[in-house]
Order: structure tokens, then C-alpha cells, then sequence
């Protein structure tokens, strides 16, 4: 379902933000269920100077179904909003406000901005458009004991079209996940390997809690001809959600792949990746969220499993935005360069998404 936005007008028209210029634009979700997962407010500065704010606390909106709902702002760091420009916060729902509205009723849509979002630093003004970059795997830095070491992630995706561009161009996402591994119990501390994952797929919604995923994949150690290991995937990925009630929910995510052209130095890697997934995933808004992800080949028997645990800091040291992350993991292929080698190995840090 399309999403559509709503000005809140009386209520903005008194806040601070509205007064310094800065219009909070929320986007309208289609219910309460779904606005539990985070609604998006866009921040727009009508003004010729720029504004520095984090934009009201509460806001008022109407769900597509006709629910009155009260969001708060999330915690986040405060952004500065160039003139005529925008950035985006995130609110959750903290109550219903009064009757639900019927859509006859409801103000008018309006539309997001097509612009880029600007910031000043120290080291000169940047932009991008902020808002079509997603989070796409986790972003973490994890350590262990002895030969675990370090293991840092890096994963985006990005919207080139907005949604209503021509041909469901909307729903194509490009995706890139850098994996490396820290020797750090080694002289120097250097950095073993990296696994490359440039990815291009289309990502369709059906539904309010399900969606489908079908696209290409690439995975590389980024060696030369003599060791190279390279995994040329096309996939199709679904993920459907159950709320559990109490703001908790469950995600299932199973994945089936078949492989394209040649795989390197590494002819055999199916027998160890296999040919589908499954992922489970059960969390809380703001809360504890655990994941666990199995991959395999039925036939040989061998494959893997990761688990990653996470927690918000923000719930136990106000205005912190990361997460505390665990990560484990067990069987072949962590790391390409030693996908025929079974290990275990468990890491604790910090993780930037989750």
C-alpha cells in the first residue's frame, strides 16, 4: 500500500519548531501495527537560516484505517537543517488520541520533498539524499578471545527512484555489505580477511506485514585469479511479521538461491553454503531483539548458523544511539577465504543498526 502524509497543522502551528521555521511532515502509516515499527517525520526548514532542532516531541496522526495516534520523538542526535531543506526523525506511537477519524475527514496528503539533505561539519558541508539510504544487515564492530578476533560490518541499501516513480522502479534497491576479520591476537594485529557482497534486487510489499524480495548477489574474498572465491547468486527472499502484542513481533525470512557462472578457486562451496536459508527474528520496539540465521546444503550435511542479540543503550543511558551487540557463530563458510573450515566463535560489542 502506498503511503500517503499528514500535516498535523494545529498541533505544529504551537510548537517551537513550527515557529523557528522548521515543519514536522510525518508519514502517514496505514495502522497502529504498522506505526509501531517507527514512523518516519520529515523535518523541513522554510526558513532562509539554518535551523538546529530535533522537532517537537509529540505529534498527532491519522493512521490510513482512521486511528488517532500520539507519537514521540525517538532519541537521536540533533540535526542541523540547512535552509530549505530537510532531515528525517523517527517517532514511535505512545497512545491513541480520541475517535477514529473516518477518511472523509482526514486532511489532505502532502508530498515529501525531492531534495537533498545538507549538514556543515568541520570538514565542510556535505549532502546527500538521506533519505533513500536504508539499513539494509546489521552495522557492528564485535570482539572476542584468542582466535575469534575482531569482526566489523559495514551494509546499506539505497533507493535510487522514489515510490512513485514510473514501473515500480520504486521498489529497486541497491545493497553493499563489507565483512572483516581482526587478527587480533596475531603480531600486528592485521586484518585476515574480507568478504565483499554488492547486491541489486527489487523489494515489493504485499501487504501490510509481508513482503518479497528477488534480485542478484555477489559475494568475493577479493583475491586474484590463483585464490579467488566468488559466489554469483540470484535469490528470492520473502519476510513476513506477527506481532506478538506488547510491542513485541516475530520476523521470518526464508531465502532459496541457485548459482550463476563460475565459482573461482572454489568449485565445491555449494556443499557448504547450500542452496536456501531461513532467518527468525523476535524483538521489541526499543527493546531486546534477537536473530538467528540457518544456511546449509541437506545433502552434505554441512552449513551454518549466526546469532546476534542486541539492546538499545538508549533505554539505560538517555541519548546514546547505538546498540550493545553480541554475535555467534557456527559451521563453515564465516569467512570466504576458509569456507571448508568448521569453527565457533562469539564476539561482544556495539552495533550501529540492527
Amino acid at each position: 500500500m502506498r503511503r500517503r502524509l499528514l500535516i498535523p497543522i494545529a498541533f505544529l502551528a504551537a510548537t517551537p519548531a513550527a515557529a523557528q521555521g522548521l515543519r514536522a511532515v510525518p508519514a502517514q502509516p496505514a495502522s497502529e501495527a504498522e506505526a509501531l515499527r517507527g514512523v518516519e517525520v520529515f523535518l523541513i526548514n522554510e526558513g532562509d537560516l539554518p535551523v538546529s532542532d530535533a522537532g517537537p516531541r509529540q505529534i498527532e496522526i491519522t493512521a490510513v484505517d482512521g486511528t488517532r495516534l500520539v507519537l514521540e520523538r525517538a532519541p537521536g542526535p540533533l540535526p542541523t537543517v540547512a535552509p530549505h531543506g530537510f532531515a528525517k526523525a523517527r517517532y514511535v506511537p505512545v497512545g491513541l488520541a480520541g475517535r477514529a477519524v473516518p477518511p472523509t475527514e482526514q486532511h489532505a496528503a502532502a508530498e515529501i520533498p525531492e531534495g537533498e539533505t545538507a549538514v556543515q561539519s568541520a570538514t565542510g558541508s556535505s549532502a546527500a539524499f538521506v533519505d533513500r539510504f536504508e539499513p539494509h544487515e546489521p552495522i557492528y564492530g564485535a570482539f572476542g578471545l584468542k582466535d575469534a578476533g575482531g569482526k566489523l560490518q559495514v551494509s546499506f541499501a539505497f533507493r535510487p527512484f522514489g515510490e512513485k516513480a514510473p514501473l515500480k522502479l520504486g521498489n529497486l534497491r541497491f545493497a553493499y555489505t563489507q565483512t572483516m576479520f581482526w587478527a587480533l591476537n596475531r603480531p600486528s594485529g592485521p586484518f585476515r580477511s574480507t568478504n565483499y557482497s554488492p547486491e541489486v534486487y527489487a523489494d515489493i510489499p504485499v501487504g501490510e506485514t509481508t513482503r518479497v524480495a528477488f534480485g542478484y548477489r555477489h559475494d568475493s574474498n577479493g583475491r586474484g585469479v590463483a585464490d579467488s572465491v566468488d559466489l554469483n547468486r540470484v535469490f528470492l527472499r520473502a519476510e513476513k511479521r506477527f506481532d506478538l502484542g506488547g510491542d513485541w513481533h516475530l520476523d521470518v525470512a526464508p531465502q532459496a538461491w541457485f548459482y550463476l557462472g563460475r565459482l573461482g578457486t572454489a568449485p565445491d562451496v555449494k556443499d557448504y553454503f547450500g542452496y536456501t536459508s531461513l532467518t527468525a527474528a523476535i524483538g521489541q520496539q526499543d527493546g531486546l531483539k534477537l536473530s538467528l540465521t540457518g544456511r546449509g546444503n541437506f545433502e552434505t550435511g554441512k552449513g551454518a548458523a549466526e546469532l546476534f542479540v542486541s539492546y538499545p543503550l538508549a533505554r539505560i543511558a538517555k541519548g546514546v544511539g547505538f546498540y550493545i551487540f553480541g554475535q555467534a557463530f557456527t559451521g563453515y563458510g564465516e569467512a570466504l577465504d576458509d569456507y571448508r573450515r568448521n569453527d565457533t566463535h562469539a564476539r561482544i560489542g556495539i552495533a550501529l543498526t540492527r
